[in-house]
């Protein structure tokens, strides 16, 4: 049976950090690039909920998530390609954090992940 070394950590985290991690470990497990401000601007999105991509773009803009509305829907289409946001509707499109990412937003949130690597007998 291989040894296994493991390492445990308990943190207290703010809503917008333990949002942010969730949506961090998403991405790192499916392998998806996204930046810090990618990571930000979908932070804020599932924070939000549902909401008028043009309305989404102005308050991002707003409180500095990127530098213009053009630069958030830029980040909007990006992540919409990695199914990580969906967008619904005609002219005014609603976007929101897709709903199979399971990200927790509200109350009290315990994350369990688990995460092991064991080595092949043979190393």
């Amino acid at each position: 049976m291989a040894r296994v070394n493991q390492v445990r950590k308990t943190v207290r985290m703010d809503l917008w950090n333990i949002v942010r991690f969730q949506i961090a470990t998403h991405c790192t497990l499916r392998e998806l690039n996204v930046s810090d401000l990618d990571l930000n601007c979908l932070t804020f999105l599932a924070l939000g909920g549902e909401q008028p991509l043009t309305e989404f773009c102005d308050t991002a803009t707003k409180n500095k998530i990127f530098g213009s509305s053009q630069s958030v829907r830029s980040a909007i289409t990006k992540a919409e390609k990695k199914d990580l946001v969906i967008k619904n509707g005609g002219y005014n499109k609603l976007i929101k954090l897709n709903p199979d990412l399971k990200i927790q937003t509200s109350g009290n949130i315990l994350l369990d992940y688990k995460f092991v690597r064991v080595e092949s007998e043979n190393s």
